[in-house]
């Protein structure tokens, strides 16, 4: 008998792997398509567009960003929603977080002057 036994978890040397030899040299396909990968592409990908009366390349991504900012100005409910979601995410935030314009600042100022004085209910 040899001094390898064949049998359940031990398959003959001659089906074995070769050392410094990959089980599978093809390994897997690189740059396989996700959801994001796929998301990003289509969004990126060129269309022409004309924009009065001009004619323009611009990406997906801006030609949509486009139209809801033109849908919220027109008095979109949807749209004017979806810019104050989005605007923060962005950076597009008018003051910095714990600092209130001037005129917010006064009016927030009188409401507790008046509260103090017992004016308001």
């Amino acid at each position: 008998m040899t001094d390898y036994d064949v049998g359940y978890r031990k398959p003959p040397k001659s089906s074995q792997f070769q050392k410094g030899r990959s089980g599978n040299p093809k390994g897997r396909p690189k740059g396989t398509l996700n959801l994001a990968t796929a998301f990003n592409r289509a969004l990126s990908e060129k269309i022409e567009v004309v924009e009065n009366g001009r004619k323009r390349k611009m990406t997906k991504l801006e030609v949509a960003v486009t139209a809801m900012v033109n849908r919220a100005v027109k008095g979109d409910a949807k749209a004017m929603q979806q810019m104050l979601v989005l605007s923060p995410l962005v950076g597009l935030e008018s003051a910095p977080a714990g600092q209130l314009p001037e005129t917010d600042a006064m009016v927030l100022k009188g409401l507790l002057e008046s509260l103090h004085a017992g004016e308001l209910p």
